[in-house]
């Protein structure tokens, strides 16, 4: 193991620094010398321990062979359920690895028990991924029913409440979309639905790395993270949280790791969330979530909200100063997430023109009216997504790229 990687010292608690370095984390974060990355919802820059130990399995395999690798650092591959199990508040055995969160949000949808008639709520603030999945619900016969959104663009808890019926097999809620900042009440929503009989699932893919969460907290019966963005960790990795002693359908795949084949017509699912899981799976990557959630944890998610915190408020008053630059954040709570435009110039040259200048941000494309109902995406946005490990002076460098 190499000496980089994070002392694997407890598996019940981490010690969180009082206050970030950032120096120190800027120093481990090979880009942060490269490049603005104002990317972070995308997919952020990891750190040197998780690339050194994503290389340094992937070496083993080369010179010990595949399975041979896997069998004998069993106990690294499985930090990340250790590691996601302090995130999270559950326990490891709750928790399935994924190669992303759409694949867990998927995957979850497909063993909830729906036929036709049932009802589905969802946010508008669902990813692109999730809304397909929805849809092929609708053309199951399922009602699925938009969650309405309250006068700051977040989804109204009083609707959920107004809508609540026996119907309602499955609430769906994602808690930061990926076109915009603002924070959705996810808990005030899972404690409704959890006096209900109803499912709830909540996408905490743009929450989990940069604010504390727990899903006892949720009242959450699912949820799905990746590891590519405020995690730091690998881009295909994902979790899925499946709360013990649900009732669910057996899971759509298959294979040796998910099950046992106990009869010539006949299998047992493993047991836990590893029912959830394929055998073939990117066992670098996964290694490497697990350094990179332990990371966070040993910074502290509470610092490093903090810090996302100041920061964001930074670039979204430094925007607003801008006179050509006009916000496009709704009310409320707010996140690492901030989304403008620049007037008289497209989005696409506006995020272009960054490049150049080694920036990165990203692009929200317009996105249709039952998922947009104030239209703030119509004409596109430019999304600046920032993370702890980002300084003050690079948000002055965004906005002296902008003219």
């Amino acid at each position: 193991m190499p000496d980089s990687w994070p002392k694997r010292e407890s598996t019940t608690s981490f010690q969180a620094v009082s206050a970030i370095d950032i120096d120190a984390v800027r120093a481990e974060t090979p880009g942060a010398a490269e490049v603005v990355h104002l990317n972070n919802a995308g997919a952020a820059l990891p750190p040197n321990p998780v690339l050194m130990a994503e290389i340094d399995y992937l070496e083993a395999e080369a010179r010990m062979g595949g399975y041979e690798v896997a069998a004998s650092r069993a106990e690294d591959l499985n930090r990340v359920y250790d590691a996601g199990a302090l995130l999270l508040g559950c326990k490891p055995s709750e928790l399935a690895f994924t190669q992303s969160a759409s694949l867990a949000w998927h995957t979850a949808l497909s063993v909830v028990p729906l036929k036709a008639g049932d009802r589905v709520l969802a946010t508008t603030a669902e990813y692109v991924a999730n809304v397909y999945g929805l849809i092929q619900l609708q053309r199951r016969g399922v009602e699925v029913e938009l969650i309405p959104d309250d006068p700051d663009g977040r989804a109204s808890v009083e609707a959920v409440a107004s809508m609540l019926d026996e119907r309602v097999k499955l609430v769906c809620a994602t808690h930061i979309p990926t076109g915009g900042g603002l924070v959705n009440p996810v808990t005030e929503i899972g404690r409704l639905v959890d006096e209900t009989g109803a499912l709830y699932l909540v996408d905490a893919t743009q929450s989990v790395g940069q604010m504390p969460l727990a899903v006892d907290e949720l009242a959450c019966d699912l949820l799905v993270l990746t590891g590519r963005k405020f995690l730091r960790g690998p881009r295909g990795t994902g979790l899925l949280y499946v709360r013990s002693g649900l009732d669910l359908l057996d899971p759509p795949v298959m294979d040796g790791r998910s099950a046992a084949w106990v009869g010539d017509w006949d299998y047992e699912l493993s047991a836990g969330a590893q029912r959830y899981e394929t055998f073939e799976t990117n066992l670098a990557a996964k290694v490497g979530l697990g350094v990179a959630i332990e990371y966070a944890l040993r910074i502290g998610l509470d610092s490093i909200a903090k810090r996302i915190d100041e920061l964001a408020e930074i670039l979204r008053a430094r925007l607003s100063a801008q006179p050509l630059v006009k916000l496009a954040e709704l009310g409320g709570e707010q996140s690492a997430i901030v989304t403008f435009y620049v007037d008289g110039r497209s989005t696409d040259a506006v995020a272009a023109a960054l490049r150049a200048w080694g920036i990165n941000t990203s692009v929200v494309q317009p996105q249709p009216p039952a998922f947009d109902p104030t239209g703030r995406t119509r004409h596109g946005l430019i999304r600046a997504s920032v993370h702890y490990y980002n300084t003050a002076e690079e948000i002055d460098d965004l906005i002296a790229a902008l003219y």
